[in-house]
């Protein structure tokens, strides 16, 4: 408990609007934080405007995250017991539901079944898997595709799926047995899979911004003001302060740095709110905030 009221506090100076799962007095600071920006609730799906933007963020995780601070090698016990972080960091799985432009888009998967919440969270929003009409993908890891499949089956049975090419092309220059759930995953949905380049625009008005290292083909998304950063952050009370600190899961330590730096100054500079699959709950985290 003692790290996560220390991470609160850490998030809470300085943040217009930033929210985050804990217990307590910071509890109820992130409660009354969510009601005077009239912010909709319910459990584990929350909903907010960014602009003309609306987001709504999905949980996909059933229990709180912890990451384990041995995943970030880099980074020495000292800091990492200075910032209070020795149970763990706090995290999440999550994707993210935007509607823009008269388009509605989910934004990656989350795990899939038997774990997954994404189904539950859809449907308190009003939404069946055949209704969703687009989803982009940062990338190909499994807490991120996991969900497009049940079975073997189409979860989105009638959605246009985007991803980079170079996401693809990387993956399939890898091991076998790394490559086998993107290629089923890429199998089922053959027909109606769009792999495009960065820079492009996607229907929406989604602009696909390269940010690679985390995978060969890691995509930033940018719809109006508001920043879909995929895993460029893994653990905030450590990486927004040291973002030269990667975890294990970057293929591509030094371009990850390079990517997670260039785009924390660029949402500072543009005055965009960020959303990360990563991200402490609610993952949303919006400007000022600091780093």
């Amino acid at each position: 408990m003692k790290t996560r009221k220390r991470w609160t506090r850490m998030l809470l100076v300085g943040c217009a609007v930033l929210v985050c799962g804990c217990g307590g007095n910071a509890k109820k600071q992130v409660t009354e934080r969510m009601e005077n920006d009239s912010l909709q609730t319910a459990g584990t799906v929350q909903t907010r405007q960014v602009g003309q933007v609306k987001v709504t963020w999905l949980q996909d995780n059933a229990e709180d995250k912890l990451m384990p601070a041995s995943l970030f090698a880099a980074a020495p016990d000292s800091l990492i017991e200075s910032l209070s972080l020795e149970e763990g960091i706090p995290s999440t799985i999550s994707t993210f539901w935007v509607e823009t432009e008269g388009v509605k888009i989910l934004f990656d998967a989350g795990l899939g079944a038997p774990d997954s919440r994404l189904p539950a969270g859809l449907d308190s929003i009003g939404v069946k898997p055949e209704e969703v009409k687009y989803v982009y993908l940062t990338h190909f890891h499994h807490d991120h595709i996991g969900g497009m499949l049940k079975g073997g089956t189409a979860v989105f049975a009638n959605a246009e799926v985007y991803a980079a090419k170079a996401e693809y092309d990387g993956w399939m220059k890898m091991e076998a047995d790394r490559r086998a759930e993107v290629e089923m995953f890429a199998r089922v949905y053959k027909d109606r899979l769009h792999f495009f380049e960065f820079g492009d625009t996607l229907p929406g008005k989604v602009a696909a911004l390269e940010a690679v290292g985390h995978t060969p083909g890691h995509t930033v998304y940018q719809v109006g003001k508001l920043l879909v950063i995929g895993d460029l952050i893994h653990g905030a009370a450590l990486q927004l302060g040291h973002p030269d600190i990667c975890p294990s899961f970057d293929m591509d330590p030094e371009q990850a740095v390079r990517s997670r730096k260039h785009y924390l100054q660029y949402a500072k500079d543009n005055g965009l709110t960020m959303a990360g699959m990563h991200l402490p709950a609610p993952s949303v985290m919006e400007p000022p905030f600091t780093y």
